[in-house]
């Protein structure tokens, strides 16, 4: 039973898409949509257009694509330590969005390619024109350093128009661009020796003390310097460290948890980011006794209940997951992670109609967010189906980017179903793409 958990905690936390890992947990998406939701409104996105990927990666890292969809490294969620400093970094991602930075670096990038291209051409010219040998090859071996130099130069101008940029996206969006400063002088820390051996000329980035007082300049500015803006309450700074503890708790190891939340820190997330760390090592008993711990303190709370079910399916007590999975659910309908998470134990009891209802949970789930895992316990819940089984894997290894997989299961699947029945149609779109 503890193999089984343990390959399921592995897999919906580490959803593998190419060569990116993500993470689905409908805690983190939604606290962290909740925080950033007035700067992606200030930049003009609507709610229903903002979508947040939390990418499996240490890094200290965050990138925006297409203005809506927002991809925050878990490296950078575990350090940034407030709600604000977050937002700070999804002004400035979004700063790159709004001064149409990728389609300039694109056009940049296809200009410096025509310009090495034509001082290589002349390199050549000069060696087929009876010049110096050794003159053409030099000249031929600086052609892309000259281009790597000029991308370098437009890079770090684009880096500090979206700080500008991003400083006045926080301003409209009426909190204070302070955050900036957090974030800048907590890299500073991070980088600051290692940065002040470099040639600020050769980095994509301007140097963090430049970009530190840069935003200093701005934020003493008139136009900034009188403004009220509002700040954080307690629930959504709780929130916010809860959702670090949970990162932490899954993805660090011992050592770090006992540095970053000791035994004498008493808080939520300290007890939060331990019971998960207990449940991930198989000290269930430990686990338990902070689990309840939180779910007494906040009993409201849909995701220490989530947990709790988590917990219970470790150990094997099928009935007690279920109860604490529905009830997470009643406190938080539409949780795509949840009803998936009641699926698979679900499937594992196999009582009357579990299996049943399992389908319809994997579905509820797969229409609000597909991801492998709905889609890998949708194919178990169609135990006793064996074309929609099929068609189900079909659509995990679809997403999986295992195409030869995909293709296979879709084929088996489509020589059984009915024809343009829905999970026919689906399989032959799968066997229709291109790759």
């Amino acid at each position: 039973m503890r193999k089984v958990f343990a390959f399921l905690i592995a897999v919906l936390f580490s959803v593998n898409a190419g060569a990116i890992s993500f993470i689905n947990d409908t805690e983190i998406e939604s606290v962290v949509t909740e925080i950033i939701e007035p700067v992606a409104n200030a930049a003009g996105i609507a709610p229903s257009r903002l979508h947040v990927f939390i990418v499996k990666d240490d890094e200290f890292n965050a990138f925006v694509m297409g203005g809506e969809d927002v991809y925050l490294y878990t490296g950078l969620l575990s350090k940034i330590k407030s709600p604000n400093a977050l937002r700070a970094v999804v002004a400035h991602e979004m700063g790159h969005m709004l001064g149409g930075h990728m389609v300039q670096m694109a056009a940049a990038i296809e200009a410096e390619m025509r310009r090495a291209m034509l001082i290589q051409a002349l390199g050549v010219g000069l060696m087929v024109a009876g010049g110096n040998p050794s003159l053409g090859a030099g000249v031929m071996a600086g052609a892309s350093g000259v281009a790597r130099q000029s991308l370098l130069s437009f890079s770090r101008d684009e880096e500090r128009m979206a700080d500008e940029l991003g400083v006045n996206l926080m301003v409209r969006a009426g909190f204070n661009p302070n955050g900036f400063i957090s974030v800048f002088e907590q890299m500073q820390k991070m980088t600051g020796p290692i940065e002040s051996k470099v040639n600020p000329n050769a980095i994509n980035h301007p140097l963090t003390a430049e970009r530190l007082k840069n935003v200093r300049d701005k934020l003493a500015g008139k136009e900034i310097k009188n403004k009220v803006f509002a700040t954080d309450d307690d629930k959504t700074i709780s929130k916010y460290e809860l959702v670090r503890a949970k990162l932490i708790g899954y993805l660090a190891d011992t050592s770090q948890i006992k540095i970053s939340y000791p035994y004498s820190d008493k808080s939520d997330a300290a007890i939060y980011a331990r019971a998960i760390a207990n449940m991930r090592n198989g000290n269930l008993a430990g686990a338990a006794v902070g689990t309840q711990t939180l779910i007494s303190r906040q009993m409201q709370n849909p995701f220490f209940y989530e947990l709790l079910g988590d917990l219970e399916y470790a150990y094997g007590h099928y009935d007690a997951s279920c109860a604490a999975y529905e009830h997470a659910i009643e406190l938080r309908p539409n949780s795509p992670q949840i009803e998936t998470a009641l699926a698979i134990v679900l499937t594992a009891r196999d009582g009357p109609d579990d299996k049943i209802h399992a389908i319809e949970l994997c579905k509820s789930a797969i229409l609000q967010s597909p991801t492998p895992l709905a889609y890998w316990t949708l194919a178990r819940a169609y135990s006793d189906d064996t074309a929609r089984a099929d068609w189900a894997m079909a659509e995990y290894y679809n997403l999986q980017n295992q195409h030869d997989k995909a293709v296979e299961y879709a084929r088996r699947a489509k020589s059984h179903l009915i024809p343009d029945s829905p999970e026919y149609i689906k399989s032959d779109d799968i066997l229709k793409q291109k790759h």
